[in-house]
């Protein structure tokens, strides 16, 4: 009788255990606790796939994203995020503390024990599966995770948190292989998925009226300050910084009340993706109070000690924006006005570190074939139909006069033609009149080698010089090359005036 009572009190036991597990609550699997702990990398993550009923490619992805299988030494990174899964113990965001809760381990554990720390992400994943209501069969299915990896960022807003889970499901559509400091490589295969966003199909993000190709997500008011700069403080140098983290924890970072700190820009390494968090007029804190008032900082994802952050894809956006701001603001494209945070008077960091190449960057920030052309609405080059009318208004016109249009959802684009010399990339740049009256988005559109590819420009804003909207493959050949069109849902007239290539 006391052996029946004990064996089902035991029963009643593992009952217990797994309704809290299926609640979300604090769990551990027992059996996998009992384990030998995995080796190698390969190994944790396939371990805590199946401990957790998350999938395997998920967890490496979201890794790969957060720091490239690198844990650092334990060593925090900017906004105080640990291990090869980056979980997190600031003020803000807590899933460093939330993952030792799940696991039944001490925090500081997380921090050091490679293995626990990607168990601790798989269990923080389950359980927002768990709350999400995907049951077993759903959870085999890679599309319907989307919406609790956008939980793992812990974004501010919903646009964001897609940004963040897009890349992730990029790496899975593409594959990925990294490998660790003990030289383990870590794969995985490209297969092609479609998310189930859910109510992160419609978060759409916000563009930079700074600069076009960047994303606009701003950093905690508290974090810079409002000013009024070129009016207030020159801008003269470009302060280039390494963010010691994941692009999402930067951006994360700059919106923490606690954190004190920001840059103007943050550039993604694997893509150059751009988002823009204090405005250029506004002084950012990033490099202390002298060079904060007169400079723009960018900061780079990635970590000082490791080079595999730093792709050509990073370099080329980034170099595109510091010549931009260089021709908006007359800065000298030099060393002595592009400076990396290290080289600031009294600086205590070492970024960008040895590992930037600035020779390349210069290059690129610098570099001209020799080839540029300019294409102005007067021109025989440029064709619009009778609906563009003609203006004299504004002092800020290129040349002497521009084309003006209303807004309307037909197609009745105005073209630049230009003869490309060769089949190589080419910055574009755009030339207009600004007025608070004119269009709030106007989509300048651009025949790239593939396909069209369409820039909205604000046109109520940094008028009078020439703004760049990117750098795009173009084919060889004399065609119409760029395009402005009126249909947009901005307000306001849109603005056809100049556009020129150079040759990247």
């Amino acid at each position: 009788m006391t052996r029946f009572l004990a064996h089902s009190a035991f029963r009643l036991l593992l009952l217990v255990a797994a309704v809290s597990f299926a609640l979300g609550s604090s769990f551990v699997s027992s059996t996998h606790a009992q384990e030998k702990a995995p080796k190698g990398l390969n190994a944790a993550f396939q371990h805590a796939a199946k401990e957790f009923d998350v999938p395997r490619d998920l967890l490496v992805a979201l890794a790969y994203a957060e720091t490239h299988f690198d844990d650092h030494n334990g060593q925090p990174s900017l906004d105080n995020g640990y291990g090869v899964m980056h979980l997190v113990d600031n003020p803000k965001v807590q899933t460093l503390n939330e993952a030792a809760k799940l696991l039944r381990i001490a925090p500081d554990t997380l921090k050091t024990d490679t293995e626990q720390n990607i168990r601790g992400a798989a269990a923080l994943l389950r359980s927002y599966a768990n709350g999400l209501g995907l049951g077993d069969l759903t959870r085999k299915d890679l599309t319907e995770w989307y919406p609790a990896v956008a939980q793992y960022s812990h974004a501010t807003n919903d646009a964001f948190a897609r940004f963040y889970a897009d890349q992730v499901y990029t790496f899975l559509n593409q594959g990925l292989s990294g490998t660790d400091k003990r030289g383990e490589t870590v794969m995985v295969g490209a297969e092609e998925i479609q998310p189930k966003r859910g109510k992160y199909q419609d978060a759409v993000s916000i563009q930079s009226t700074d600069y076009a190709p960047a994303i606009w997500n701003p950093a905690y008011s508290g974090n810079y300050e409002v000013a009024n700069r070129e009016v207030d403080y020159d801008i003269d140098t470009v302060v280039i910084h390494t963010t010691q983290g994941s692009y999402n924890s930067a951006i994360s970072w700059f919106q923490n009340p606690s954190s004190h700190v920001s840059a103007h820009y943050v550039i993604r390494s694997s893509d150059g993706q751009i988002t823009q968090m204090v405005r250029e007029k506004d002084i950012g804190y990033h490099a202390g109070r002298t060079y904060n008032l007169r400079s723009v900082g960018i900061e780079h994802e990635g970590f000082v000690n490791d080079p595999s952050w730093y792709t050509d894809a990073m370099y080329r956006a980034s170099a595109a924006l510091t010549r931009n701001l260089c021709l908006k603001y007359n800065i000298p494209m030099d060393r002595t006005h592009i400076i990396g945070h290290v080289e600031v008077p009294g600086a205590t960091h070492t970024d960008p570190g040895p590992n930037w190449n600035w020779t390349y960057y210069m290059q690129l920030v610098t570099q001209s074939s020799g080839w540029e052309a300019i294409v102005d609405n007067s021109s025989s080059n440029f064709t619009a139909s009778a609906n563009w009318g003609v203006s004299t208004y504004s002092t800020q016109r290129y040349g002497s006069d521009y084309r003006y249009a209303n807004p309307q959802a037909i197609t009745d684009t105005a073209w630049y033609k230009f003869t490309v010399p060769a089949s190589r990339n080419y910055e574009v740049f755009v030339w207009y009149a600004a007025n608070s009256g004119y269009n709030s988005s106007t989509p300048y559109v651009v025949v790239s080698s593939t396909g069209n590819k369409v820039v909205n420009v604000d046109q109520r804003v940094n008028g009078g010089k020439w703004v760049s909207i990117g750098t795009f493959a173009l084919n060889a050949g004399t065609f119409n090359a760029v395009g402005v069109s009126r249909w947009t849902a901005g307000t306001g007239y849109v603005i056809a005036d100049a556009v020129k290539l150079v040759q990247r």
